[in-house]
């Protein structure tokens, strides 16, 4: 065990970027394996258990401000993005890793590793269903899809920090930034809830958002370019699994919406005022009722009398 061990650590040290070598969880990935493995154990066991015989904790404020902090958080990666890269100097074709010092590549080589951090703080988007004891929105898919991330990211940050693939990052944190501006605007109340009409558009955004990761991704499968094809197939795959569980929830909330569904939608809300049931934006949405906020799950759609 201990020469496999080592073999893979010389794996790591060998064929791994020396720039990140040294860097907070980048030597192996045995401690983000751990808190990944943590984090599920929490959300599905040890959470659920310390929340059963506790009242669901009212957490308004501290949700306001961690979607304004995911607000600034998404906004300042997407442009350290541009400015280490994309703005100019980026290929959308073809751009290998550039393993350097130069200035620009080693911006973005840290907002690689940044980038691979704000998966651990959207652990937090399960934490609070488990605080406020939504245990029916914790999916297995939801868990999975959080718990995963920063294992996949890791990799890249420790081979490929840099060039072809921090095209994913690019969009995701620029939908990023639109999609937490929802969820801030939605939990400041009804007041401001009744104008985010757009969450269609957003869930629209998102496919697209996938849509173009995948060609982006595969079209190096047709093209010479100094650039890992597992990492293509790993990147494009992830676009594809989420292009189609978004398109399969857009067909189900927008074009063929059932009779419990449509029911759902024209429930009156204490005020009295109709209410629509809340799309998927990413894996949860906002809205505001006389129970307070809450979020549902990936693909699960709001029925009436489920809050």
């Amino acid at each position: 065990m201990v020469a496999v061990l080592n073999a893979v650590q010389g794996f790591f040290d060998n064929y791994g970027d020396p720039r990140t070598k040294d860097w907070f969880l980048m030597h192996n990935p045995l401690p983000t394996a751990l808190i990944c493995a943590t984090y599920v154990f929490t959300v599905k066991v040890a959470g659920p258990r310390f929340m059963a015989n506790r009242k669901p904790m009212e957490l308004r404020n501290v949700l306001i401000a961690y979607n304004l902090f995911q607000v600034i958080f998404s906004s300042w990666l997407f442009y350290e993005c541009m400015m280490g890269g994309w703005w100019g100097e980026y290929s959308l074709s073809c751009q290998p890793v550039d393993y350097s010092n130069k200035p620009s590549t080693v911006r973005m080589v840290n907002v690689c590793w940044w980038y691979y951090f704000s998966k651990f703080t959207e652990f937090m988007d399960t934490i609070f269903f488990v605080l406020r004891k939504k245990d029916r929105h914790i999916s297995t898919l939801h868990v999975i899809h959080h718990g995963v991330m920063p294992m996949s990211v890791w990799f890249g940050v420790k081979f490929t920090p840099g060039g072809h693939s921090t095209f994913f990052g690019l969009l995701n944190t620029f939908v990023h930034i639109i999609m937490y501006s929802y969820y801030l605007l939605a939990a400041l109340g009804p007041n401001v809830q009744k104008y985010l009409w757009w969450k269609k558009y957003l869930t629209t955004l998102q496919m697209l958002q996938f849509l173009a990761i995948m060609l982006h991704a595969f079209q190096l499968l047709f093209i010479d370019c100094n650039y890992p094809k597992a990492f293509v197939w790993w990147i494009g795959m992830h676009a594809v699994m989420f292009f189609f569980l978004f398109k399969e929830f857009y067909k189900q909330q927008y074009t063929k919406p059932d009779k419990q569904t449509a029911g759902a939608q024209s429930r009156p809300s204490a005020n009295g005022s109709s209410k629509s049931s809340n799309g998927y934006s990413k894996q949860s949405d906002y809205y505001i009722n006389s129970n307070g906020l809450s979020r549902p799950d990936l693909v699960h759609r709001t029925t009436a009398g489920s809050h």
